[in-house]
């Protein structure tokens, strides 16, 4: 599948259109325990966003609240500006797969999704463009019970592109799948991900999230802890620019020279780390890398590090908890 660049947005409204989800204090509580606890968000129309959260978190009962699956002890939410409360109205213009997929083992891939287009209305002459879209086009006149796990996935992803949908609800879409099929999945999310249509996809292998999204919305215990673009949440931590000399006694002497340029570095093993705040990281590299030449301190390593959205969602939940 080929691979998109996708352009970042800023806020919800940001090209005009209304937001494809909004929730206001929207709640589930199972007796006295929350499962989502008074949730705001907004989702803008047009993104990938991803919904990350540890398990238990509240992240399939909220989808399970946008899709009419559960009905809300409180607060209020509509889905392509349309209420929950209603879920009739805008269902038609929704995919959705979550947890794993059922269809019948003796049916063809082909023969399942034209069960489905009837009792869904859809029509069945794009059942070919949805298996080409997810990679199953060579396979669908196969069997469902012959297909690999990853496969049955696609199949899944497959009937939920039936109708062309507005929104596309993905929970947990790369659970049980191998490297290969992760890959797979997330070129996959890449190609649906268009800019017209918004996806919603909650997956906790945070690096493949990492690299397709460009809407975070991050919840704890059913709260929320960010919303907004990816880079925004990635940039709580800072970057930095990390430095080894060549002969460690230079250590300090670099470590000088970084503070003379208005750092405030420190030594972390081999190598010296470097805040650059709000600086430009690859300035400050070569800043550096002159400065110590001019010095004849022979670097073994420089590079720029950047926090993964991996370290910043587990420093986040570790700050909540204290």
């Amino acid at each position: 599948m080929a691979q998109t660049k996708r352009k970042p947005r800023e806020a919800a409204e940001r090209d005009g259109r209304p937001a494809a989800i909004v929730t206001n204090g929207l709640s589930k509580r199972y007796g006295s325990r929350p499962a989502v606890d008074a949730l705001s968000i907004e989702v803008p129309t047009g993104v990938v966003a991803g919904f990350i959260g540890p398990n238990g978190a509240g992240k399939t009962t909220t989808m399970a609240m946008l899709l009419g699956l559960v009905r809300p002890t409180a607060g209020t939410a509509t889905v392509l500006g349309s209420s929950i409360e209603a879920p009739a109205s805008y269902l038609h213009r929704v995919g959705a797969l979550i947890e794993a997929p059922s269809f019948w083992p003796g049916l063809t891939g082909v023969q399942n999704l034209q069960a489905l287009a009837v009792l869904g209305g859809h029509d069945q002459s794009q059942i070919l463009d949805v298996l080409a879209l997810v990679g199953l086009d060579a396979r669908g006149s196969d069997r469902f019970g012959d297909y690999s796990f990853g496969m049955k996935q696609r199949l899944g992803i497959a009937a939920a592109l039936l109708g062309d949908p507005a929104l596309l609800v993905l929970d947990e879409p790369t659970n049980g799948l191998d490297p290969a099929g992760i890959n797979e999945m997330r070129d996959f999310i890449r190609s649906v991900g268009d800019g017209r249509r918004t996806v919603l996809v909650s997956s906790h292998i945070l690096s493949e999230l990492e690299q397709v999204c460009d809407w975070l919305i991050v919840i704890d215990q059913g709260s929320l802890v960010y919303q907004g673009p990816t880079q925004g949440f990635l940039g709580r931590a800072g970057t930095v620019v990390a430095l080894a000399p060549e002969h460690l006694h230079d250590l300090n002497r670099l470590a000088e020279l970084a503070r003379a340029d208005g750092h405030d570095p420190h030594p972390e093993g081999n190598e010296l780390i470097v805040p650059v705040g709000e600086d430009d990281p690859r300035g400050v590299a070569l800043a550096l890398n002159k400065a110590a030449i001019e010095q004849d301190i022979v670097l073994a390593e420089l590079h720029v590090r950047r926090p993964s959205l991996e370290s910043n969602y587990l420093a986040a939940v570790e700050e909540r908890a204290r």
